[in-house]
């Protein structure tokens, strides 16, 4: 597989590839863009069944990054990194300070903070050994575990899509499936049970799924049910590509709203649901609190400050579902449209400064 020509290279301005035979480190580092800012994005570790998956991964996860800050408002661009291993039996702390080294290597180009498989006991060996690191629980300051973040945010931001599209301000008594109940999902379902919604769920992790249906009275489905499940709200919170062609026929949901990155398959996808009057929340314009509170702990803003950006989610997304109405387009091309256009200013930006 040619990285040049890969489907999801997209303009990509450099992935490095670093391998240490010492601690069987294999990464890949892709910086998508540095239009508004150094890169920024978290580090995935997850046993990808090949090469060309990973690159495939990070490349798509990488050009998200870049656009989830521009839609943000940030002044960051979009990195990723993927460790090629199964974190529950090959990940150590040599394998880690090998990462480190690794992210040392572009000089600051690239950020990293947590992602899949990589935790908040893992993050203080990352920084022993690199700064150019942020998006975890430190003394004395803000920001920290950015999964409170995400979950406010999609929260929020399902909110405004339930007001959109069921012209309702309240999630009481609507029925809302929840796709994954990791650190995001759970806390989705928290606060939408608090509401007085009523969940369905489903993980593969069914000690979670005991706990929501205990805790909140959610009833459990199969994993392979959920999307397409009776309800009035989809909340997907785990990993990508689960509105295909397949799926996006079957679903029932009139609200799509979840944490989750890269929902959709390909892109034609969000044309797909706007011709079944579906209304999509794009993925990282909805779960943006995650890396708003990365950047409120480099840049050293207030929990206030932080919080203040992650509630402007839903205005955000209320602006996006309007001009999508206006314009007859799927809600993910005119995110997409936002966030290139602010890339490209920032791009306009630095080419006149080095004139």
């Amino acid at each position: 597989m040619s990285v040049f020509t890969a489907a999801d290279f997209h303009e990509h301005e450099a992935v490095a590839f670093f391998h240490d035979k010492a601690s069987g480190l294999k990464s890949i580092i892709a910086v998508h863009s540095t239009a508004l800012g150094n890169s920024c994005g978290g580090v995935r570790m997850y046993p990808y069944a090949s090469d060309d998956e990973a690159v495939a991964d990070v490349l798509r996860l990488s050009r998200g990054m870049s656009y989830k800050s521009a839609i943000a408002g940030l002044p960051l661009g979009g990195g990723k990194a993927v460790i090629i291993g199964d974190p529950a039996t090959e990940k150590t702390e040599s394998r880690l300070l090998a990462f480190a080294d690794a992210v040392n290597a572009l000089g600051g180009r690239y950020i990293t903070a947590m992602d899949v498989g990589v935790t908040q006991k893992d993050m203080p060996v990352i920084a022993g050994r690199t700064e150019y690191v942020a998006g975890y629980d430190q003394p004395g300051k803000t920001g920290g575990d950015s999964g409170p973040w995400t979950a406010l945010g999609v929260f929020l931001g399902l909110k405004a899509a339930v007001k959109q599209r069921l012209e309702r301000d309240s999630t009481r008594g609507l029925k809302v499936a929840i796709q994954g109940l990791g650190k995001v999902g759970m806390a989705v379902a928290r606060q939408l049970h608090e509401e007085g919604a009523n969940l369905l769920v489903a993980d593969v992790n069914t000690e979670a799924v005991q706990r929501a249906s205990s805790a909140f009275g959610a009833q459990p489905l199969p994993v392979d049910e959920i999307v397409t499940a009776e309800c009035d709200v989809l909340s997907p919170n785990a990993l990508g590509a689960i509105l295909d062609d397949v799926s996006v026929p079957k679903v029932k949901a009139k609200v799509i709203a979840g944490g989750a990155n890269n929902q959709l398959a390909r892109q034609d996808h969000g044309e797909a649901l706007r011709g079944r009057g579906i209304l999509y929340a794009p993925d990282y314009v909805i779960n943006g609190g995650g890396i708003i509170a990365v950047a409120g702990q480099m840049f050293d803003w207030s929990d206030a400050e932080i919080e203040r950006r992650v509630r402007s989610i839903a205005e955000t997304l209320s602006q996006i579902f309007r001009r999508a109405s206006s314009e007859g387009a799927p809600t993910s091309l005119i995110a997409d449209c936002i966030a290139e256009e602010r890339m490209a200013a920032g791009k306009n930006l630095r080419a006149q400064a080095a004139e």
